[in-house]
This record gives structure tokens, C-alpha cells and sequence, in this order.
């Protein structure tokens, strides 16, 4: 039996990591999410480093962490969609995204890669990326952003 295009799928998360290419892959899953009427959770995670206790709110006082969701709910309005937005605390970004795909029984995991290079030139992909590759038991979309005049 062939497979639907666009893909369909119940219910997808997206994680957003507060830098401009969040806005692209919000409106990706919201255009893909509209033929199955998808669930739609953003979820941005607020690293904690080891000296700091997980229950602090270190989160929920960071005005930088309630933009990044209020500018994903923000495009779900003017797109006609809803999106549920939730914060996160964790030890580890990509464990944690992973973690809310399983809790929330979602099928799609969406993250968006921005284009870093090492020193020296080599391109970065971070930790959080390879580690939902490997670990995510959903389909992972992964979106990089585009290269930037000074990478070319």
C-alpha cells in the first residue's frame, strides 16, 4: 500500500531551541498537521547544569524560555491552528524532547539544526539531534536551517 503525502500523523512535537529558524519548522508542522488535523505540542527545554536542582524554577521566571513559546503560539494563531506549548527542565536537551515524544505518544518528533560550523570549519550538530536519531521511537524530521553568506 503506498504512503500518504504529505505524511500523515496523529500527533507531533516540536522542539524549539529559542533561535530564529523555530519560526520555519513551526509553520513546516503546522502546514503537514492540517490533512490529518495533527495534535501539535512545542516543547522548549530549559538546560539545567549539574550544581542546580532540578525542581528549581529556574525555567518558569526566564523571560527568554516564555518567548520562544509565546512566538510558536503566536504562529499557530495567525495560521488557524492549535498548539499546546509546554516547558521543560532538564540535565539534557535532547533526552528530554525525546522523553516528551514517548510521555505524549506522538509519531513525529520535529527539530530544527542551525547551521554552526567548529572552529576550524567543520560543521556542528550538536548533541540533541544525533541523540533523538538513535533514540526517538517516532519518525524524527530533522530541518536544517540554510547556510549563511559567511558559510559559503
Amino acid at each position: 500500500m503506498p504512503e500518504a503525502y504529505p505524511p500523515v500523523f496523529r500527533r507531533a512535537v516540536i522542539a524549539l531551541n529559542g533561535g530564529p529558524f523555530d519560526n520555519t519548522i513551526v509553520r513546516l508542522a503546522i502546514d503537514f498537521s492540517r490533512q490529518s488535523h495533527a495534535e501539535l505540542v512545542a516543547v522548549h527545554v530549559v538546560e539545567l547544569n549539574w550544581t542546580q536542582p532540578l525542581d528549581s524554577e529556574v525555567a518558569e521566571r526566564s523571560e527568554e524560555a516564555q518567548r520562544v513559546l509565546d512566538a510558536a503560539e503566536g504562529i499557530a494563531e495567525t495560521m488557524h491552528c492549535k498548539l499546546e506549548s509546554v516547558l521543560v527542565q532538564a540535565r539534557d536537551v535532547g533526552a528530554a524532547i525525546v522523553d516528551e515524544a514517548c510521555a505524549r505518544d506522538a509519531d513525529l518528533l520535529v527539530l530544527g539544526l542551525p547551521y554552526r560550523t567548529r572552529f576550524g570549519g567543520d560543521f556542528a550538530i550538536g548533541r540533541a539531534v544525533p541523540y533523538a536519531l538513535k533514540n526517538a521511537p517516532c519518525a524524527v524530521w530533522v530541518v536544517r536551517e540554510p547556510m549563511g553568506e559567511e558559510s559559503q
